[in-house]
């Protein structure tokens, strides 16, 4: 009777276990086609993602707006100015040297072998035509002086006898010959004054003379010393007139932009500017430099400049098209690298619109500040004509657009 309750147990724990078993499996297999009905497509989740992804980018621009009230504005120094277009120039910058002028220049060196017995003039004094600037000494002008006297003195006698005791053959020999001797002493820079001296005083040094100013000037060197000697045609001193001098700009040999006569240029020196013009254009390369020289004539009727000044030469070439430009106040750098700039989208709303900078810049550009030529990134941007762009207190704008990412990042 025992064992046969026992069998009874079994056979009933084992169908129970058997429908325990089915009803898992009915579950299971249940539970799957219902997961399965039920499952997202990927073109759906592809659209959630991009929505998700888009509403980011959207909260990203609203984060780029920033409100600023009038007063807020004046604190921070905001200044606007409306966006045009404006027709621009190219602008090439070229380092540049200030030079004598040489067509006002005059090289004063004496003509013979020479010695220095005393000076007139000193450096940088301003001296008048036919001033005396150096008085020499020469063996050569002593024997030419001599022979002049001479010559001068036969040529009275002869003038003066009867046609009867001279040919006229004699006469003209005599007045040729003098005139030879007087030319030259000339050459030697004698002037028609000390020749009249060598015979109207007898007692004069002979090979003493003196060199005269040509032109006049302010003496830019004065390169001797008394009692030196000096050599025929050695430069002794340098008279310049200052009032107009040359600039000589050097472009890289590979610049082939072309600067016709009368281009004009701005001249950047110790925070003062001036204007030069184009006046000459050199067809080769200097073989040292390696560069291209353009030379400007600029006015100095100030006297503020000299010879020797290094400066900054800023062509200004106009463009055929229009474009926009804004002040180089306006360009912050966005924290990926690229340009932007900080348009008014609504009063008292102002948004980061990213740029590219193009290579032109107002005509107009050197009268007070730059402006750089902007390029918006893209044709829909709120860059657009009749817009207002911050002009000043930019960087305030972009210290705020910073912070703002910086927040959103750490929360």
């Amino acid at each position: 009777m025992k064992n046969h309750n026992i069998f009874l147990v079994a056979v009933i724990f084992s169908a129970t276990f058997s429908t325990l078993c089915q009803a898992k499996k009915t579950i299971t297999t249940n539970l799957n086609e219902q997961d399965h009905n039920h499952k997202v497509p990927n073109h759906l989740l592809t659209e959630v993602d991009e929505k998700h992804s888009a509403k980011n980018e959207n909260n990203h621009q609203k984060e780029q707006l920033i409100k600023l009230n009038k007063t807020q504005q004046k604190l921070a120094g905001i200044k606007t100015q409306q966006v045009n277009l404006s027709p621009l120039s190219e602008t090439l910058y070229a380092p540049g040297e200030i030079k004598p002028n040489g067509y006002n220049s005059y090289y004063v060196s004496p003509r013979v072998d020479s010695v220095v017995i005393k000076r007139h003039a000193v450096l940088g004094e301003k001296v008048n035509k036919g001033q005396a600037l150096v008085t020499l000494f020469s063996e050569s002008v002593s024997q030419a002086q001599a022979n002049y006297r001479i010559g001068y003195a036969d040529w009275q006698r002869v003038k003066n006898l009867p046609n009867e005791v001279v040919s006229e053959q004699q006469q003209l020999a005599a007045k040729t010959k003098l005139l030879a001797l007087a030319s030259q002493l000339k050459a030697y820079g004698l002037t028609e004054k000390a020749l009249s001296r060598v015979i109207s005083d007898e007692k004069a040094p002979l090979g003493e003379y003196s060199l005269m100013a040509a032109r006049s000037g302010s003496v830019l060197s004065d390169e001797f010393h008394q009692g030196q000697r000096v050599e025929s045609g050695e430069t002794i001193m340098v008279l310049s007139d200052e009032s107009q001098l040359w600039i000589e700009a050097r472009l890289a040999p590979y610049n082939d932009t072309r600067l016709p006569i009368g281009t004009l240029a701005s001249i950047e020196i110790a925070g003062k500017k001036y204007q030069a013009k184009v006046i000459q254009s050199a067809h080769t390369i200097d073989p040292i430099t390696r560069t291209r020289i353009v030379r400007l004539l600029i006015n100095n009727n100030d006297h503020q400049l000299h010879a020797g000044m290094f400066v900054e030469v800023i062509f200004s070439l106009l463009a055929e098209d229009l474009g926009f430009a804004v002040p180089q106040s306006a360009l912050m750098r966005a924290s990926d690298g690229d340009w932007q700039v900080f348009v008014e989208e609504q009063p008292n709303e102002f948004k980061a619109t990213k740029v590219q900078l193009g290579n032109k810049v107002l005509s107009k550009a050197h009268s007070q500040q730059s402006w750089q030529e902007i390029i918006p990134i893209d044709s829909k941007s709120s860059l657009v004509i009749g817009k207002n762009v911050v002009i000043s207190g930019a960087f305030f704008l972009a210290s705020q657009v910073e912070k703002s990412a910086f927040d959103i990042h750490n929360h």
